[in-house]
């Protein structure tokens, strides 16, 4: 590791603006609509209603709301636009949070209070997901000490409910929906799931951190949208990001309940602190003032009929990429999707060759797995970049087509044959060492050959291995390999 210590006088504020306009220059270029995941950016506009939002209130910290009511306005009226825009009623509630993962935390803490008082007598407690489901709910039972269930998927990649009315007993206090969940983008039978709740006496959760904000307005338009929200029974909280469909700035997000009952579970209180009395709705105990101000600035900015416009533009942006994704030989959609995000699989060709020829033009594309695919959350932005994307889009197929395939699969074949007739130990080191390689490379250059990394994970015999070399990776991102170069100081 690169040592870096603070300089002993301070750097020149021209000096440091130029580092990180240098260093920012290896950032995807997301403000071209070069991402299809991580920002969901707005027009000029737009922006400059978020930025002067977060900026006025740069400073202010949400913790505590006596100091700032200005903040406790704007976060209780972001709360009820998002209650009555998910049809909550009079009796909905919510809190903001930091983003998703922060929202799904407080909603299965919630969900584990809830059992403690209505279903007593337990050690531990289970939720059931889809296995579609964000990994936050696998934070979320990690952290607060509780089971987690996976349902298997059907084949349109929605939840099997009769596999997951199978896995409901006493001990279950969560079921999980998503609104559409992330990798193929399908919204999952949350109608069905309510019942299931209702019957067997348990809360369910719909994770809308994607769709929430979007699906209503997409609803508004005509498009075919599943019900989700809390007009259907059973359903007793929703997250919802607001920085993503919300086009706010980050990190914003919602955790809904069905009535201030269940919200008070995921609250905390201190009472005995020398300091005073101390209470939280949410994780966090500091809480950014600007991403709170400038969710309820863009959403008043907005409104029903400036959302429905961003809502049509992405309807029209969505269909063009449908029409074209027909159309381009050697990939398709794994299924149908519910809103916006989509997910690209190969047909005769390595999907991951094609992501890495896309890569290599300057495009930011997810990669899944189960099925092996490509990540396409389509946005505002994607509207300006449709014949530049599918003509990067065939030169990318036709390389992979080419060659990309047979090598590829040549080469898992062999890491297949390689690692079975290996000793464990030695996995293990040859997996840590083609981690931390792969981490080092994510560090400095960004993800050029993810084919190679994703075959090597298919060959892996265990989970444990496989977790391993995850793990590896992350050392190997959050490993600092060269400090910036900052030599000039103040005069």
């Amino acid at each position: 590791m690169s040592k870096k210590s603070l300089p002993v006088e301070g750097i020149t504020s021209d000096r440091i603006f130029a580092a990180m306009e240098t260093i920012k220059q290896k950032d995807i270029r997301w403000g071209e609509g070069r991402a299809f995941s991580l920002v969901f950016k707005g027009d000029k506009e737009m922006d400059e209603v978020i930025r002067r939002a977060s900026q006025m209130f740069f400073s202010e910290n949400g913790l505590n709301p006596s100091a700032f009511p200005s903040l406790k306005q704007f976060e209780n009226e972001v709360v009820a636009m998002m209650v009555n825009l998910l049809n909550g009623g009079d009796i909905g509630c919510g809190s903001m949070t930091s983003g998703g993962t922060e929202s799904i935390l407080m909603a299965v803490k919630a969900a584990r209070e809830w059992g403690k008082k209505n279903k007593p007598g337990h050690t531990r407690y289970k939720i059931i997901v889809p296995l579609s489901v964000h990994p936050a709910f696998d934070k979320a039972a990690h952290y607060f000490e509780l089971d987690l269930v996976k349902a298997p998927l059907g084949t349109d990649y929605r939840v099997d409910l009769a596999a997951l009315e199978k896995l409901i007993d006493d001990r279950t206090v969560l079921i999980v929906g998503s609104a559409p969940q992330y990798p193929q983008g399908v919204v999952d039978p949350i109608s069905a799931m309510g019942q299931l709740a209702k019957k067997h006496n348990t809360l369910l959760h719909v994770d809308g951190c994607v769709g929430g904000v979007l699906l209503p307005f997409f609803k508004m338009i005509g498009a075919d949208v599943p019900d989700f929200d809390f007009s259907v029974e059973g359903v007793t909280s929703i997250s919802a990001d607001l920085h993503k469909y919300g086009y706010a700035a980050k990190g914003a997000s919602v955790v809904l309940f069905k009535n201030k009952e269940l919200r008070r579970h995921s609250y905390f209180a201190s009472t005995d602190w020398p300091g005073g009395m101390y209470a939280s709705p949410s994780v966090l105990g500091t809480r950014a003032g600007g991403p709170i101000a400038a969710a309820w600035a863009i959403m008043n900015y907005l409104g029903i009929e400036g959302y429905t416009k961003v809502a049509t533009s992405i309807k029209n942006t969505v269909d063009e990429f449908k029409a074209r994704i027909d159309k381009q030989v050697g990939v398709k959609l794994a299924v149908n999707p519910d809103m916006s995000v989509m997910c690209l699989v190969g047909e005769g060709v390595d999907i991951y060759k094609v992501g890495d020829g896309m890569t290599n033009r300057g495009w930011h594309l997810d990669r899944q797995q189960n099925p092996s695919g490509l990540h396409l959350t389509v946005t505002y932005a994607h509207a300006e970049i449709i014949d530049q994307f599918f003509a990067d889009l065939e030169i990318s197929v036709a390389e992979a087509g080419n060659f990309g395939a047979k090598l590829s699969g040549v080469k898992t074949g062999i890491a297949k044959g390689f690692i079975k007739a290996m000793p464990k130990g030695v996995v293990g080191k040859l997996v840590a060492r083609e981690g931390k390689n792969f981490g080092k490379d994510l560090e400095s250059d960004g993800p050029k050959n993810t084919a190679a990394m994703y075959g090597m994970m298919e060959a892996l015999p265990g989970k444990g291995d496989l977790d391993g070399l995850v793990l590896d990776v992350l050392d190997g991102l959050f490993t600092l390999q060269k400090p910036l170069d900052l030599t000039e100081t103040k005069s």
